[in-house]
């Protein structure tokens, strides 16, 4: 197994060092490749307003995710849990404890690939692993990078590779930094990192989270889900805007609802039910043993607690999974929006999203009906409120009682 050690300070993590990763992950023909965020650099000193090691693991976590790469692309925590300072000597010889056999390649940046001699223990980390940098500016001279590339084949015996990117981020981590105290470089971050400094505020931002505006909302959501959810969270939003649109909705709090549906969609059971507690939630008999009934409730409790949603979206949010008796025209239109958005690919979508534009009372009910059809395919109960959810609207949309 050939493996690829991404260390630094990640402060923060920016594209730059994704692309970086994912053409070292090509080039060199990585089967995998992990992120190791330094606890404490041996080489500098951290600005002291520097966020906590741990949440620059956390952002560069989500950098990572933003790949879309999970069976490639992982993040270690590995020297934060070592005392002192973070040497790559250190953390090269832990890799290779835990897999003799993998090839291991390390990847910096050229400032610190013209270093690499002054560093701890430079003949421990040339013998265990092979060096990568990446020519990551115009103004990296190539010519130099190989001349350092000779040095450490003949001074250590290194394995090394230039490579010269062709996917060119001009910006460095301190300038990042600087610009985020401006309120600029956003262009820099994966939305989900920018949205992870914005609810925790770090890099001298303090935003008034109940007041965002929709980028901003956005990429503060996108930090709680996985990346591979967002393309279907994008979906519900520009889905229910569309349909707000088409019968006369709000569409900015249809937008909104959309973009904070599904916030708390990937916590665990344990954590799910803390929220409960928290806002009051008094939960059934199946709630309290499906976890997957739980996200629309505690996410709409954090819509409106965190990010100050009013009271129709966050009862859109809180009714967009089982739906229920007497819906308002919100929150039909996320319940459906969230059901047949463009990335939804199931027998009957097609028909469902046409019918959405015509009569949206039938293409709830049809949802309904899906969905409780599905459930009993899987032998799986269904909620008490989308079997109220579509006695009602087929009483209204026939005039018959169900």
């Amino acid at each position: 197994m050939k493996l690829g050690i991404y260390g630094g300070t990640f402060n923060p993590p920016h594209l730059g060092h994704l692309a970086a990763a994912r053409f070292a992950l090509e080039a060199l023909g990585l089967d995998q490749l992990v992120f190791v965020p330094a606890a404490t650099p041996p080489h500098k000193n951290l600005p002291t307003d520097s966020p906590s090691p741990q949440d620059r693991v956390a952002m560069m976590e989500l950098a990572a995710d933003s790949l879309l790469l999970p069976k490639q692309v992982s993040v270690s925590d590995i020297e934060l849990a070592r005392a002192g300072k973070s040497y790559t000597a250190d953390t090269v010889t832990q890799f290779h404890q835990k897999d003799p056999r993998a090839e291991l390649w390390l990847l910096m940046g050229t400032d610190m690939f013209l270093t690499l001699q002054n560093w701890w223990e430079p003949e421990v980390i040339t013998r265990l692993a092979g060096i990568c940098t990446f020519a990551r500016a115009q103004s990296d001279s190539v010519e130099q990078l190989e001349r350092q590339a000779n040095y450490l084949e003949q001074t250590f015996g290194a394995r090394t590779r230039v490579l010269q990117l062709p996917e060119i981020v001009e910006v460095s981590s301190t300038q990042l930094r600087a610009m985020l105290a401006r309120g600029e470089g956003q262009d820099y971050l994966a939305p989900a990192v920018y949205g992870y400094i914005l609810r925790h505020g770090l890099y001298g931002l303090h935003p008034d989270l109940k007041h965002l505006p929709d980028r901003e909302l956005r990429a503060c959501s996108y930090s709680m889900i996985r990346a591979k959810r967002i393309a279907h969270v994008r979906g519900t939003e520009e889905e229910a805007v569309r349909l707000a649109a088409r019968w006369g909705a709000d569409q900015e709090k249809a937008r909104r609802a959309g973009i904070l549906h599904d916030c708390t969609k990937y916590l665990e059971m344990e954590e799910q039910l803390q929220l409960c507690r928290k806002y009051g939630i008094v939960l059934d008999d199946l709630e309290q043993q499906a976890v997957k009934l739980l996200h629309s409730k505690t996410g709409a409790c954090v819509a409106r607690d965190v990010y100050g949603v009013s009271d129709d979206i966050y009862w859109a949010i809180f009714w967009h999974t089982t739906g229920k008796a007497d819906m308002t025209l919100l929150e039909k239109i996320l319940y459906i929006a969230d059901y047949m958005e463009p990335n939804r690919d199931f027998p009957g979508v097609e028909r469902l999203r046409k019918l959405a534009y015509e009569d949206l009372d039938q293409a709830v009910l049809a949802g309904c009906e899906m969905s409780i059809q599905e459930m009993a395919d899987r032998k799986l109960p269904v909620h008490s409120n989308t079997l109220r959810a579509r006695d009602w609207l087929r009483k209204e949309t026939t005039g018959k009682e169900p």
